[in-house]
């Protein structure tokens, strides 16, 4: 899909995309969830959401997708860390699409689900990771949370940041690797303009 295709699409479900991010605002609201402890939690949905504007006519391979791809965008800590379960996403789907849209909606934000674990490691080990490789639009969905907390990260000075920025350094490699599904299906794919631009801030 070409950059202008992909923002006729978004143009013309604009009304269901902006109203998926305000649903997506207001659950974490509810939650009371913040980020880097001084910011409402859609700051950091709106950046991951960022990603899929700027990037998806990379990936993206249908209109029928891209108000699925938003969704993931919004709704990928849901179930994490505003107690929805995999039901709850399902039905939230609904509200803006058909059933298999919402479904692959669904899909996407369970893969993006850490498991349960005490460490880091623990909570993204192998099995989650090949969820992300297995399910279709995860990786990138993945790969712009990662450029949204690292942009974050370099661009805002605490302990917290520093510490992270130094764990994202790390981590890259393996972190590219673990979310390459080395598939031929486009919608499993990792832009190279995401990377690179990982790579300048690291």
């Amino acid at each position: 899909m070409t950059y202008q295709e992909f923002q006729a699409c978004v143009e013309m479900h604009r009304p269901d995309i902006e109203e998926v991010r305000e649903c997506a605002h207001m659950l974490h609201e509810s939650v009371n969830q913040q980020y880097d402890k001084k910011h409402p939690y859609g700051f950091h949905l709106d950046m991951v959401a960022d990603s899929v504007f700027k990037y998806g006519h990379l990936i993206c391979q249908s209109e029928h997708d891209v108000v699925p791809l938003f969704f993931g965008a919004f709704y990928h800590d849901s179930i994490e860390d505003a107690r929805m379960s995999y039901n709850d996403v399902t039905k939230a789907a609904r509200l803006f699409m058909d059933e298999e849209q919402a479904y692959m909606a669904a899909e996407m934000v369970y893969a993006l689900t850490n498991d349960k674990g005490r460490t880091r490691a623990e909570r993204a080990g192998e099995r989650y990771y090949q969820g992300i490789r297995e399910t279709p639009y995860a990786p990138f969905l993945k790969l712009a949370d990662r450029l949204a907390n690292t942009t974050y990260s370099f661009t805002h000075c605490n302990k917290e940041n520093v510490h992270m920025k130094e764990i994202y350094r790390e981590e890259m490699p393996h972190f590219l690797e673990a979310i390459n599904a080395h598939s031929d299906d486009p919608r499993l794919g990792l832009p190279q303009e995401m990377i690179d631009d990982i790579y300048k801030l690291l």
